[in-house]
C-alpha cells in the first residue's frame, strides 16, 4: 500500500494535517499531467519491474513538502520511506527517503516530487532564518510571508512557511478583507471604503488598511479597520508611528511592510509593531538541491562530479 513509513514524527508534521487530500490529489494530478501528457517514452523502456529508489539531499536546508512527495508517488503506486523529519535541517549528502515500487512509476514521479520538494525546501530554509532572527531578539510580533506566491504553488510555500517558522499572512482575496491604495482612490476615501467592506465581511472577517501616513492610519481605525498597514516606513519613522497609534487604539493590530529584507529585518522589530509582512520567502528563495537515483549494485547514488573525460 502506498504511503510513508519511518522517522517519527517532529513538532512540524502536524502541519501537515492542514492540506485536505482532495487538494493534494488535484494538485499532484495536475502536475503529474503537465510533466506527462501523452506517452511515456522512458517508462516504456524500464517497464514495470520493481525497484527501490534513494532520495538524497545534495545542499543545506530545512526539509520540506513530505505530504506532497507522499501524494506524487502514492497516485502511482509507489510506497516513500522518509528517515528525516519535516522541518529538520539537513547536511549534505545524506539519504532523506527510499523510495519502492515499479520503476517506470518511480521515473514517472521523480521530476515531479523533487521540484516540489527543492521549492518548499527553500522557502521553509528562507522562512527559518527569518524566525530565527525573531528568536534572537525575542520580539513578540508575527514575521509573515506575503501573497505574492507562485502562481498555482501557493499552497506548498504557503505550508513552507509554516514549516520554517513563520507565519503566512492571508492566503487569498477571500481570507481578509485588505484595502490597498488602489481601492481607496477608486472609492474615494478610507472611510467610505472601510465601511462598504464591513458591510460586506461582516464580523468574522478582519479588514486591514494600507497606510503611508498617521493620519490614514488614524482616519482607517477610527472608520473600523481590525489592522493598518504601515506601507513602506522606515524604521525611523515606524518607531513614533506606531507609538501613536497604539497609544490612541490600543487593540489595533499594526503592521510594516514594504521592502523589508532579511539583512534589514531586525530594524522592523520594534515595540508597537505587531506583524512584519516579506516578500522575500516566496520571491527570492534559493531551492535545496535533492536526487532521486535507483539502487543498483556498483552505482554511486551520488552521481560524483566527472573530473576525467578520457
Amino acid at each position: 500500500m502506498a504511503g510513508s513509513t519511518g522517522a517519527h514524527a517532529s513538532s512540524k508534521e502536524w502541519y501537515e494535517h492542514l492540506l485536505t487530500p482532495t487538494s493534494l490529489q488535484a494538485l499532484v494530478r495536475a502536475w503529474l499531467t503537465e510533466d506527462t501528457p501523452s506517452f511515456d517514452y522512458g517508462g516504456c523502456v524500464v517497464g514495470a519491474r520493481r525497484e527501490q529508489a534513494v532520495l538524497l539531499c545534495k545542499s543545506p536546508g530545512v526539509l520540506c513538502g513530505r505530504p506532497f512527495v507522499d501524494a506524487v508517488f502514492s497516485e502511482l503506486g509507489c510506497s516513500v520511506e522518509w528517515l528525516h523529519c519535516e522541518g529538520e535541517e539537513l547536511r549534505p549528502i545524506c539519504e532523506v527517503a527510499r523510495v519502492s515500487g515499479p520503476a517506470r512509476r518511480l521515473l514517472l514521479g521523480e521530476r515531479v516530487a523533487l521540484n516540489c520538494m527543492a521549492r518548499a525546501s527553500g522557502v521553509a530554509t528562507a522562512a527559518r532564518r527569518l524566525a530565527e532572527i525573531k528568536r534572537r531578539l525575542g520580539w513578540k510580533g508575527q514575521v509573515v510571508g506575503t501573497r505574492k506566491t507562485t502562481p498555482g504553488f501557493r499552497l506548498v510555500e504557503k505550508y513552507a512557511l509554516l514549516v520554517g517558522g513563520i507565519g503566512t499572512h492571508r492566503h487569498d482575496l477571500s481570507s481578509m478583507v485588505m484595502l490597498k491604495d488602489n481601492h481607496i482612490w477608486s472609492v474615494g476615501g478610507i472611510q467610505g471604503a472601510v465601511h462598504r467592506a464591513r458591510q460586506a465581511a461582516g464580523f468574522s472577517i478582519k479588514i486591514e488598511v494600507e497606510c503611508r501616513s498617521v493620519d490614514e492610519a488614524r482616519s482607517a481605525a477610527q472608520a473600523g479597520a481590525d489592522v493598518v498597514m504601515l506601507d513602506n516606513f522606515t524604521p525611523k519613522a515606524l518607531e513614533p508611528a506606531s507609538r501613536a497609534l497604539k497609544s490612541q487604539f490600543p487593540q489595533l493590530l499594526v503592521e510594516a511592510s514594504g521592502g523589508v529584507k532579511e539583512t534589514t529585518l531586525p530594524g522592523y522589530m520594534i515595540e508597537g509593531v505587531d506583524v512584519i509582512s516579506m516578500s522575500a520567502p516566496t520571491q527570492g528563495y534559493k531551492c535545496v538541491d535533492f536526487s532521486l537515483k535507483v539502487r543498483k549494485p556498483g552505482r554511486d547514488p551520488r552521481n560524483p562530479k566527472v573530473t576525467s573525460s578520457l
